[in-house]
């Protein structure tokens, strides 16, 4: 009797470690997109919009 409950609490520690373990990588995944999506935004905050005269408009321009 006493082994088999030993095999339960075996089995119980080797599902909570399990657990623990997907969870953990879970939780690692959603930080890093969390950590992603923010980059993202700060690179669209970043950008200017409208008119940016270059060189190659320039160019284009002279040819008129």
């Amino acid at each position: 009797m006493s082994e088999q409950k030993t095999n339960e609490s075996r089995r119980q520690l080797l599902k909570n470690i399990g657990l623990t373990v997907a969870a953990g990588a879970v939780a690692a995944g959603t930080t890093t997109a969390v950590q992603a999506a923010d980059k993202s935004e700060e690179k669209k905050t970043k950008t200017t919009k409208g008119y940016h005269e270059t060189q190659h408009i320039r160019d284009y321009y002279n040819t008129l």
